[in-house]
């Protein structure tokens, strides 16, 4: 389908390794690159670290001939196109940290030769690819559009679902030249049945940045509506689901303790960000942000206000958490909302423990590392439960028949049976929906950090 047949992918994380993966299966030549030792070493010997790749999967493409080496031992410059697929975060002050990505140009200008494709994969801000990223690269003497090829194509990853990383699944993607463009989509097509082709990086950076902050603004929303609900006695989740019955014109998007992962807590301040640098003021994208950055420190407060109707103070209770990672079913915990819940919790003067079957260790806001407890000890313990993620794999019904006091914040006692003021609901105080109608919802069905689960 393309001429370009050896592919470099630098960073095998969560987006460069499943498409390192789908390359390999595609019959193409290809090199993952990481920067990090262990994590070089658990991949060679089989040991996939993410959820949606698995251990079969990722040794069947070693024995295709995927190699998986650190960066001194690559061959980058013997590759046709390099992917470059490293996090975006932000800092401290909420601004972008394009660290591991000009990290990544760096490395590329000491490798990229006449002819090649260079493509960024990285969710960033609208003029990162033409802007330092290039800049970076053409320190080597090569000029991209000339010497190169410069093209982003946004990752659409979503942690925990496979699928995600399917063929069927469409993708964006603009270069720096119309040849370049059509050259970067040919080479997708590889592993992507629909690939979509737009004027420049600019806009597919934007496109990316708008399929996150959409989310973002629509999850801030339906919190702030929940905080609304519980000054009015109201239940937050009984009238999502009435507005949900509306077949057009409304999308379900739903509560919760905040928002967690790599995307979604961190791009709306990329765009906001680079707005400011046209004198534009993103009030709005900011504002969402806050809200969502806030719901934390509202569990918190629910949490003693829990306790509160029990005689107990927060300050000495034994407090367990439930479920550490962003969301359901998935073990990475990073921006999870449970490390400022927990941070909070235990700043106010609690004991925290926490259980959650797919992280073993988990450090929190104030850098404070916890093991895993085991589910039944925890029960037993606590003063109060404190559900964050609802996995799947937790007992739920052992959940609900031993805790004695529990604080929902993601509806996971819907449809469960539970006692008079046992439950404190987000969203809905103490109330109790009319009678359990409602079929019971499963608990990977609603991400723990308050949206619905496309991609990211």
């Amino acid at each position: 389908m393309t001429q370009d047949r050896r592919v470099a992918v630098i960073g095998l994380g969560y987006v460069g390794l499943p498409l390192a993966i789908s390359f390999t299966e595609a019959g193409l030549d290809v090199e993952g690159i990481d920067a990090y030792p262990p994590r070089v070493g658990e991949l060679n010997r089989g040991d996939s670290p993410i959820d949606d790749v698995s251990d079969e999967r990722l040794a069947a493409a070693l024995e295709r001939g995927l190699r998986v080496v650190a960066p001194d031992d690559a061959r980058p410059g013997d590759a046709d196109a390099i992917f470059v697929c490293v996090p975006t975060p932000i800092t401290s002050t909420k601004d972008p940290d394009l660290g591991p990505v000009l990290s990544a140009a760096r490395y590329i200008c000491e490798h990229v030769r006449k002819g090649q494709l260079v493509v960024l994969q990285s969710t960033t801000f609208p003029g990162t690819t033409t802007g330092q990223f290039k800049t970076v690269i053409e320190t080597s003497g090569l000029r991209a559009g000339e010497d190169f090829d410069l093209a982003f194509a946004p990752e659409r990853v979503n942690p925990g679902d496979p699928a995600s990383a399917s063929k069927q699944i469409p993708r964006l993607v603009g270069a720096t030249t119309p040849l370049a463009t059509t050259r970067a989509a040919n080479l997708l097509r590889n592993i992507n049945d629909n690939v979509v082709e737009m004027s420049s990086p600019d806009a597919a950076e934007f496109a990316k940045l708008l399929e996150n902050v959409f989310r973002n603004i629509n999850i801030a929303f339906v919190n702030h509506l929940a905080l609304l609900c519980e000054r009015m006695g109201l239940d937050v989740w009984e009238v999502i689901d009435g507005a949900a019955t509306k077949p057009f014109g409304f999308m379900k998007f739903t509560p919760g303790p905040g928002v967690g992962g790599h995307c979604i807590p961190v791009d709306p301040y990329y765009l906001s960000w680079r707005a400011r640098e046209f004198d534009f003021s993103e009030r709005f994208i900011e504002t969402a942000g806050d809200i969502n950055f806030g719901m934390p420190r509202h569990v918190v407060d629910l949490t003693a206000e829990a306790l509160n109707e029990r005689g107990k103070a927060l300050k000495g209770a034994r407090v367990g958490v439930l479920g550490v990672a962003f969301k359901p079913n998935v073990r990475d915990a990073r921006n999870s909302p449970a490390g400022a819940v927990i941070a909070g919790i235990a700043e106010r003067g609690a004991d925290v423990r926490y259980h959650d079957p797919h992280v073993a260790s988990f450090s929190d806001e104030a850098g404070v590392i916890r093991e895993n407890t085991d589910l039944a000890p925890l029960l037993a313990w606590a003063d109060v439960i404190v559900v964050v993620t609802a996995h799947r794999a937790i007992d739920w019904e052992r959940v609900y028949a031993q805790a004695n006091l529990v604080v929902d914040t993601v509806d996971s006692s819907r449809g469960r049976s539970t006692r008079e003021r046992q439950v404190l609901r987000l969203g809905a105080g103490w109330s109790a929906r009319p009678g359990l109608a409602a079929a019971p919802i499963a608990p990977d069905a609603t991400p723990a950090v308050g949206r619905p689960a496309p991609a990211s």
